[in-house]
């Protein structure tokens, strides 16, 4: 199947999860991940009526996005990777959201870039369930001192918690637990799940699902 029909087909998929958790289709947004795809994969979806899409890194978005903007100029493009503050100018200049804000310096370096380009960005707060030493986001026992940092003092436009659940547990658990520490701060948009698992995801109040492989396919093997 090309683009077009993956998309639809995940889109039914997701339908069909909301039904079964009697949740209205239109509270779910679907990104795209279209990291290491080219503008010649991601077209077909836009064509096809899709707008909003994620990207891992920076640089390669800037590659790819800014011409793609112009020509579609209602494209909501979100950063889903780690982001470093020295790449912090060019994430705000570039991105409509950042999902990965999980550390003071960066939510602080954010806030002074947003103010500096007077430029409207939502974010997520990731939070790092699995409290695993390889991954980012901040630990849920220091999420509520995070989330008020961000939301008062930092006047972020805090539109949620996101979470990406560690590969060998079982993740509708992680979840859960998201959506208990954003029910416990008043924060109602959850961005979780993936290609593997939103469907569960959707099941525990998912408002946002990354979802790449099942729509682009494989990821194309990097050449030397």
């Amino acid at each position: 199947m090309g683009i077009a029909e993956n998309l639809g087909t995940v889109k039914q998929l997701i339908s069909d999860a909301a039904d079964e958790a009697k949740r209205n289709i239109n509270d779910i947004e679907v990104v795209a991940v279209s990291k290491v795809h080219t503008v010649e994969t991601i077209r077909p979806a836009l064509e096809a009526g899709h707008r909003v899409f994620g990207e891992n890194r920076v640089q390669e978005a800037q590659g790819k996005w800014p011409e793609l903007k112009t020509e579609f100029p209602d494209i909501s493009l979100h950063l889903i990777g780690n982001l470093q503050t020295n790449k912090v100018k060019d994430a705000v200049e570039l991105f409509d959201v950042i999902e990965t804000v999980d550390r003071p310096k960066l939510a602080r370096a954010i806030a002074k870039e947003i103010e500096k380009q007077g430029k409207a960005i939502g974010v997520y707060l990731q939070i790092n369930t699995g409290e695993e030493e390889q991954k980012g986001g901040c630990l849920p026992a220091d999420a509520a001192e995070f989330i008020d940092l961000c939301v008062n003092e930092l006047k972020l436009s805090v539109l949620g918690l996101m979470c990406i659940p560690p590969a060998d547990e079982e993740p509708s658990i992680h979840f859960a637990f998201l959506r208990e520490i954003a029910k416990r701060h008043g924060l109602e948009k959850l961005s979780m799940g993936m290609s593997g698992d939103y469907e569960t995801a959707i099941r525990f109040g998912a408002t946002s699902v990354r979802v790449g492989t099942a729509i682009f396919g494989s990821r194309p093997k990097k050449t030397a």
